[in-house]
């Protein structure tokens, strides 16, 4: 069997849900080693799986091959038992920000990519991901703040960028190739005309000052004051994000995969799906795209 990439770009912010709570801030899930916000397995698997079990429960898929998929639950005191399908942390790959000279750009750093890229196994783009790495990474004259396609000073949310800071991305390099296989929000990604790749630590700083933040207060019954204690703000990743996760079978099961089940599943990760928390408030929704690798 093939392993696969599932890209999600984002419809509505995504609220991933953190292990801790900081005071009044109801944080979201980020990485332990980088801070990034991501998309744990877990909360991938669980959603994709229940859409599985509506299928089976609708009489299109068989509920046997969906436990043989993703394994049985602890029920009628019977063990849980090992699936034959695996699924990885969804990790950002372009985040937007706000920008005065562009209303909003994409950007992206060289982890993001070479994580991308890991599972992509492109020798061509791997090479250029690397030019990008030195040109961020070098002091002095030689170095860039910023590679873009974009030709002019460049806003962004707590940056500027003058010309002289940015490498120009040529319309023939290979990255454009690659990157056609990515969701477009319905035309509305576009690198060519916002993407900025930015080094790992100032993609870091920009995507803190990106997060979409929301204040909530619970009213007092007949009244417009504040109840006691119900002042909190909750974090998201905007709308407009795109992130991405492997997955595939295991090698030591391929023989039992149900081919049937399984191309169900692959169609469940081509279409709109809802991630997070919040769905009542619409967070999450999110445009699947899947490709073999």
């Amino acid at each position: 069997m093939t392993d696969y990439l599932t890209y999600l770009y984002l419809l509505s912010p995504l609220h991933t849900g953190g292990s801790s709570q900081e005071g009044n801030l109801v944080g979201i899930a980020r990485e332990v080693h980088t801070d990034f916000p991501y998309l744990p397995s877990s909360s991938l698997r669980g959603k994709i799986r229940s859409e599985c079990d509506r299928l089976a429960k609708n009489g299109t898929a068989k509920e046997k091959e969906v436990d043989t998929l993703f394994g049985c639950k602890l029920k009628d005191g019977k063990q849980p038992t090992e699936g034959t399908i695996w699924i990885g942390d969804a990790s950002l790959l372009f985040f937007p920000i706000a920008s005065l000279s562009h209303q909003y750009i994409w950007i992206t750093c060289p982890l993001w990519l070479s994580r991308w890229n890991r599972w992509r196994q492109d020798e061509r783009m791997e090479d250029l991901i690397g030019q990008w790495r030195s040109l961020l990474d070098e002091e002095g004259e030689g170095g860039k703040k910023a590679i873009s396609p974009l030709d002019q000073r460049i806003y962004l949310q707590g940056a500027i960028l003058n010309r002289d800071h940015i490498k120009t991305i040529p319309k023939d390099a290979v990255c454009w190739e690659a990157f056609e296989s990515l969701p477009d929000g319905n035309g509305i990604l576009n690198l060519k005309q916002k993407l900025v790749v930015v080094s790992d630590f100032d993609c870091g700083a920009l995507v803190e000052l990106g997060l979409q933040r929301e204040v909530r207060i619970a009213l007092k019954d007949g009244s417009k004051t504040a109840a006691d204690g119900s002042f909190r703000s909750e974090e998201a990743i905007p709308s407009e994000s795109i992130l991405f996760f492997p997955w595939g079978s295991k090698p030591a099961y391929d023989s039992a995969i149900p081919k049937n089940t399984f191309e169900q599943l692959r169609q469940i990760l081509n279409s709109r799906l809802q991630f997070g928390g919040l769905e009542g408030l619409g967070r999450g929704w999110s445009e699947a795209t899947t490709v073999p690798v």
